[in-house]
């Protein structure tokens, strides 16, 4: 998605989806010992059970929050990377087991071969912490500009729609 759209984008996602969790981990650092670790620290993980998830955005950064109450708080010094989508699909094979899908890049995630996600992740890297924020069901999106021709391509959030497999 493009980065200039990402708080209009994580609005829209927030007003009109579901949110269903919360996880914000660093991206790994130094031990107490000096120590380098390469895995992240977890800073929030919550399961949001009906909760309000919401962010205010200042010159003082964004702070994430839940039922208006302060969980954390990104300073906004270091962001170089926006947000991205993913569909969590789960594929039910002919032996009643389970299997979840990967999509290749450049493919449509609106293809009807493949099943409905069950749920969408909304990641972005702030001040070197991972933050992924899940909804129920499709976010869908619309096409908003190549980034790469002819495969890639940025998209942006739209409000839900009825007809949840047209193309974008």
């Amino acid at each position: 998605m493009p980065k200039k759209l990402d708080w209009k984008n994580l609005r829209l996602c927030l007003d009109n989806y579901e949110a269903r969790g919360l996880y914000i981990r660093d991206c790994g650092g130094v031990n107490p010992d000096g120590s380098f670790r390469a895995y992240g620290k977890a800073k929030a993980s919550l399961d949001l059970g009906g909760r309000k998830l919401d962010f205010r955005k200042s010159k003082k950064g964004l702070y994430i929050l839940v039922n208006d109450k302060e969980v954390f708080h990104f300073s906004l010094e270091d962001v170089d990377k926006g947000f991205s989508l993913a569909y969590e699909r789960i594929k039910k094979l002919s032996d009643g087991s389970e299997r979840k899908i990967i999509l290749r890049t450049g493919m449509d995630p609106y293809d009807p071969a493949l099943p409905e996600p069950h749920s969408s992740v909304l990641r972005t890297v702030l001040d070197d912490h991972l933050m992924e924020i899940s909804f129920e069901g499709r976010i869908d999106l619309k096409f908003h500009s190549w980034w790469q021709k002819p495969y890639l391509k940025y998209r942006t959030v739209v409000k839900p729609r009825k007809n949840k497999r047209t193309t974008s």
